[in-house]
């Protein structure tokens, strides 16, 4: 119920913004993932599809690069990238695994 809140709340921003960018990552075991980045003036967020799953993940503060989450204590996944690389963790509250290693391209 949180997340179609939060995504009923940035959808007219993204509208109004509409910066939008697409890109397409090659990942291990020959999985492919295509990713859609929304970018708005408080909230950016990106979709990507994932083996048939569809995951929409909104930004958080990262280090080195940038790091798509979903705003919980619980699991769920984390997309990581910087440059051309980007990298796909299930996150529980103990520890992050990672699960696909990517290049842009």
């Amino acid at each position: 119920m949180k997340r179609l809140a939060l995504l009923a709340a940035f959808l007219p921003q993204a509208a109004a913004a509409q910066d939008f960018a697409t890109d397409s990552y090659a990942c291990d075991r020959g999985v492919v993932v295509p990713a859609t980045y929304v970018n708005g003036p408080d909230l950016s967020l990106v979709v990507i599809q994932v083996e048939g799953r569809q995951i929409t993940l909104v930004n958080e503060p990262a280090a080195s690069g940038a790091r798509y989450g979903w705003p919980s204590d619980g699991s769920g996944y984390v997309w990581w990238t910087k440059g051309d690389e980007a990298t796909l963790y299930w996150k529980t509250p103990a520890d992050e695994v990672p699960l696909l290693t990517c290049r842009a391209g």
